[in-house]
């Protein structure tokens, strides 16, 4: 790394979000374009700076700040431009000039241990003098605390956000207790604060590390989907994390557990092993059962006499007229239940005619002149409702009305939608369920009150949400709430072998790939690269005309994200094929990936505080809101060299600009997990599976992937791999509570 010094003459550019900033720096007689990240920084200071040149293809040689420290002006003139920068507060360029005439070289020690000496210049009476030391010594401590805690290495972005968070009361966090950063601090987890420590010298069995150690792994459980851990498991990964022995740790939990961090519930009956939640997990679980029961209104407590039955069955027939449908009985019930009922689960596979049931539970209640919004996880999901039913169905977000605030202690969304301002509508009906983690279903139950109809419709032989809990699992499992599982597999869809398959992978029966079909199809091969060449013929040759859909329409889905047939490695070679560089497309390399202009993305974290905006054909912003979430796919429009800006495109023409910093929120997304596909249709989707790690190549997985398309699948591998996957019905098992909440509240 290469060291400068001088004194930052411009700002050119700064991102106010994350602090990137483009400067000049005057060194001497040398002019220096500098870009890093910093928010401390102003105009007129002196830094010391290390990093490195590099040369920008457009913009040509700038030096990349990694490290810098603001040191004080050390000579007349410096002090004079950094008095007259506008960074101290009162002072101008004149006023700067006549405080250096009087005090030359010394005007910094002047104003750090003389500041009363200042009314000496004229123009500055003693309160002025007061309000400009003030200033310098504000600057000061942030400088100084930069500097503190660069020792311990930590980056320019994160020693910002430790000093607005704690201002000067950083050095007592520090000394005692730096664990504290990874609960209070967005970005810094249990192990940047534990190599934090480290380098202060905290010792490996200390109280604090133990704690945050025992609550990072809970909140680690939580990401991986579970909701809490058994006793023995926390105690046992937590180990492991911090290189302690489990009888070392316990006492901390009961610790948390008076401090109310955590709950410790005791074995249910025929269990025997102890419960460990983060408590916000715990209370989120408690408050959706509570609101369950609440909302659990059957007209059947009241009595439904024979003759209001027969209304309502008469009304589902004149349905069945209007519609040109002939209900099953399963459906019929279906709208009874629905018509009966405060809670209403609907559930089955592919082809058992969930769309069509939902479009006569929405005639019905119609006819009886009530307000139906209809609601699904993804915009994926919501757009397929839209046609599927021919009414506007949104994201539960965007009907939730998303406001962009993250909750400090759960780090999800905050709604305008909630227990003080609830929806208004009488019936609510939210469609692919599984994908509702637990968090999300808290936010949507609190915007519903009592007297409210909600109807949740889903398949539960799907995977889980990508978020903690298995919501839709735990309410069926719960067995207090009316359910109908429809199972007959109507004509048209029986000519479908994409149901067929799909119900046979459930069913744990032998697949039919004899290539007779005309929607499914088997190409076993065992050659990684032939598997390559395949996929890319079928995607730009066989696959567009025949299903009538776009390149980029067409979806490679896999199971895994490491090895040749991972997203990663698939991303990379699907790219060079389908969008190949060219002059016209800017470039930029984040890390390991490059990002292209044209290239397909997906975001992968739910983001609720990005900003996006639908524009007009003139550019004129028509739409815009807040929040952009897992699994959203778009376009990248624009590379802004320049801003350091990346322009992404979404469904429904959203449009999101991503500061290079913030690349990390998306990846190449010509190849996507398979679960990262929930909630979605795509026209044809194409699984290489060849071999793979048993506990993810499993019924579930395989029964997921199949059921994403809507006209053609087509499978790259080995048969064996294939069947194995039939035969496998592993499940990696989620710890929820949410149905033993339930049924404490609603004893059957």
């Amino acid at each position: 790394m290469e060291t400068i010094k001088g004194f930052i003459e411009h700002i050119i550019y700064r991102n106010t979000d994350n602090g990137y900033t483009v400067l000049n720096l005057i060194g001497g007689e040398e002019e220096i374009t500098c870009v890093g990240f910093f928010k401390t920084m102003d105009q007129g200071e002196t830094i010391r700076a290390e990093g490195e040149y590099t040369t920008h293809p457009v913009y040509g040689k700038q030096f990349k700040i990694e490290k810098y420290q603001i040191v004080p002006p050390d000579d007349a003139e410096s002090i004079r431009r950094y008095l007259g920068s506008g960074a101290v507060k009162g002072v101008g360029d004149a006023l700067a000039a006549r405080i250096v005439k009087c005090f030359g070289e010394d005007t910094y020690r002047i104003i750090e241990e003389e500041p009363e000496r200042l009314a000496e210049v004229k123009g500055i009476s003693e309160r002025k003098a007061r309000e400009i030391a003030a200033a310098v010594y504000e600057k000061r401590d942030a400088r100084e605390a930069m500097t503190f805690l660069q020792k311990y290495g930590i980056s320019n972005t994160l020693a910002i956000r430790i000093y607005e968070k704690y201002g000067m009361g950083l050095y007592g966090i520090m000394k005692e207790n730096p664990y504290q950063l990874a609960e209070d601090i967005q970005g810094i987890g249990f192990r940047i604060a534990d190599e934090i420590a480290a380098r202060i010298g905290i010792h490996t069995d200390s109280d604090f590390r133990i704690r945050s150690g025992i609550l990072y792994t809970l909140m680690q459980a939580g990401a991986e989907g579970h909701c809490y851990l058994p006793k023995n498991i926390l105690l046992q990964k937590a180990g492991e994390l911090l290189g302690l022995e489990p009888a070392l740790m316990e006492p901390q939990l009961q610790n948390l557990a008076m401090d109310k961090k955590l709950m410790i519930k005791m074995p249910a009956q025929g269990e025997t092993e102890q419960k460990v939640y983060a408590a916000t997990y715990y209370y989120t679980e408690l408050n959706c059962a509570k609101m369950l029961h609440d909302l659990n209104i059957s007209v059947e407590e009241e009595g439904l006499l024979p003759s209001e039955e027969r209304k309502i069955l008469a009304k589902i027939d004149r349905i069945e007229e209007e519609l040109e449908i002939t209900l099953d009985d399963l459906q019929k019930k279906s709208v009874l239940e629905s018509a009966k009922n405060g809670i209403f689960i609907l559930s089955g596979g592919p082809g058992t005619g969930k769309t069509t049931t939902i479009n006569a539970i929405i005639r019905y209640f119609m006819s009886e002149e009530l307000d139906i919004y209809l609601a699904a996880p993804t915009g994926r999901a919501a757009k397929r409702m839209t046609e599927a039913t021919g009414y506007e169905s949104r994201t539960i977000h965007r009907m939730l009305e998303l406001n962009g605030v993250v909750s400090e202690e759960t780090k999800t969304a905050k709604f305008e939608r909630n227990e003080q301002n609830p929806l208004e509508a009488d019936v609510i009906i939210v469609d692919e369920m599984s994908m509702v983690d637990i968090f999300l279903f808290q936010a949507l139950l609190k915007a519903i009150t009592v007297g409210t109809r909600l109807i949740m419709v889903g398949d539960v032989n799907q995977l889980p949400s990508v978020g903690a809990g298995q919501v839709l699992q735990d309410l069926l499992s719960s067995e207090r709430f009316p359910v109908v599982v429809l199972e007959k597999i109507f004509r048209q869809a029986g000519e479908s072998d994409i149901v067929w398959n799909a119900h046979r992978i459930h069913a744990g029966q032998e697949l039919r790939l004899d290539n007779k079909s005309r929607d499914f199809f088997f190409l076993e091969r065992n050659d990684i690269n032939v598997i390559y060449k395949h996929m890319i013929q079928l995607i730009t040759e066989k696959l567009p005309n025949y299903v009538g859909a776009g390149v980029y329409d067409i979806q490679v889905l896999t199971p895994m994200r490491k090895g040749k047939l991972g997203v990663e490695v698939l991303n990379g070679i699907l790219q060079k094929y389908l969008n190949p560089p060219s002059d016209q497309k800017k470039e930029y390399q984040s890390g390991d990936v490059l990002f292209r202009e044209h290239d397909k993305v997906m975001q992968i974290k739910n983001n609720y505080q990005l900003e996006w905006e639908v524009v007009s054909k003139y550019g004129i912003p028509v739409d815009k809101g807040t929040g952009i979430f897992n699994g959203d796919t778009g376009i990248i429009l624009q590379i802004n060299e320049y801003a350091h800006e990346v322009v992404v495109e979404y469904d429904e023409h959203r449009r999101v600009t991503y500061q290079y910093a913030q690349l990390d929120e998306i990846e190449l997304a010509y190849a996507v997990t398979i679960h990262k596909s929930q909630g979605s249709e795509y026209p044809a989707v194409i699984m290489p599976l060849l071999s793979g790690p048993k506990m993810l190549f499993n019924r579930n997985l395989l029964y997921t992937g199949v059921t994403r398309a809507k006209y053609c699948v087509t499978i790259l591998g080995s048969r064996q791999t294939v069947q194995e996957m039939v035969d496998n019905n592993y499940q990696n098992r989620r710890y929820t509570g949410l149905a033993e909440r339930i049924r404490e509240l609603m004893p059957e």
